[in-house]
């Protein structure tokens, strides 16, 4: 822990090289959800029948899809909690509304799994959304999104600088994207939890960020004959363990959701673990590294008018 006294680290000298990544990254992400035909959608959104069967023995997905038979095209078979519990999920499209379609595709699950021989077994739950409601959640969820990061735009503008705003807006959108991106690789679809995750992941980016900028904001007016890039570099410095501690235990508590959670939480505390480690990079080279180039370009803009003003005069 001895590299928290008084660390001296140039975190600023690396801001390109992040940026890179952090650009790779995001392209990646885009570039898989592009070649999949989208972000892979939970039934809050799409509308559909959620069948969780609990098997008396071990049994694979592939077994589980083959007993499907016709259904098998459209079905999505996933391994519900961990192995030792012989749980899978089910996921049917919607062909009807009401509680008749959600018991006829109980019963046609059911009864497949029954005439496949696949042992004993019991339906433990059955869910069924309606796509009008999915079709809303989904409008409500892109909303809540847009109005977090207006809210977090308007906020660090009007308490620090137009481009502090800007940085603090890059960096919780790169989040939310590295975010997406990684749910996408692994195999998680966009659910409500997940949005719940997004929406929790802004908070805590913001969050992180403006004790980077309330401190370069003290330090600029104690050191004011310094570059900005030697103020914010000191910044992060003088916040760095608090950065590490408040990242670390939080990984820790979401880590305990996701390893203990249960499978309904596994969505939400997997982008949440991203998500942290997301927002505490973005906040010492993303939000910093916009927040110079701004700062820099706007503080340019006047010196260069300056001097073709005096051009034209002579």
């Amino acid at each position: 822990m001895r590299i928290f006294d008084n660390p001296n680290f140039d975190f600023i000298r690396w801001r390109w090289h992040t940026s890179i990544l952090s650009i790779v990254l995001v392209l990646a992400g885009i570039a898989t959800v592009v070649v999949r035909g989208g972000m892979p959608l939970g039934v809050d959104f799409t509308g559909g029948t959620v069948v969780v069967v609990d098997f008396a023995a071990p049994i694979d997905e592939d077994t589980v899809r083959d007993a499907l038979g016709s259904q098998s095209a459209d079905a999505v078979v996933q391994r519900f909690g961990s192995a030792a519990e012989n749980q899978m999920m089910i996921r049917l499209p919607l062909l009807s509304e009401g509680n008749e379609a959600l018991d006829a595709a109980a019963a046609a699950v059911e009864q497949g799994l029954r005439a496949a021989g696949v042992g004993e077994f019991t339906v433990i739950s059955r869910e069924l959304v309606s796509p009008t409601v999915g079709a809303e959640l989904r409008r409500k969820a892109v909303w809540a999104t847009i109005t977090a990061l207006g809210g977090i735009l308007l906020y660090i503008g009007l308490r620090f600088r137009f481009s502090f705003a800007v940085g603090a807006v890059v960096a919780t959108f790169h989040d939310i994207l590295i975010t997406l991106a990684f749910l996408v690789w692994f195999g998680y679809d966009l659910s409500l939890n997940v949005v719940a995750a997004i929406l929790t992941i802004a908070g805590y980016s913001v969050n992180d960020t403006v004790v980077i900028f309330d401190r370069v904001r003290e330090t600029q007016r104690l050191a004011r004959r310094e570059g900005l890039e030697t103020v914010v570099n000191r910044a992060v410095n003088q916040t760095l363990s608090r950065t590490v501690i408040t990242a670390g235990t939080s990984v820790l508590a979401v880590l305990a959701l996701y390893l203990f959670g249960g499978e309904v939480l596994r969505s939400f505390a997997f982008a949440m673990l991203v998500g942290i480690v997301a927002g505490t990079y973005s906040t010492v080279f993303i939000a910093s590294a916009v927040a110079i180039v701004l700062s820099n370009r706007s503080a340019a803009a006047p010196a260069a008018q300056s001097s073709e003003r005096r051009r034209a005069r002579a």
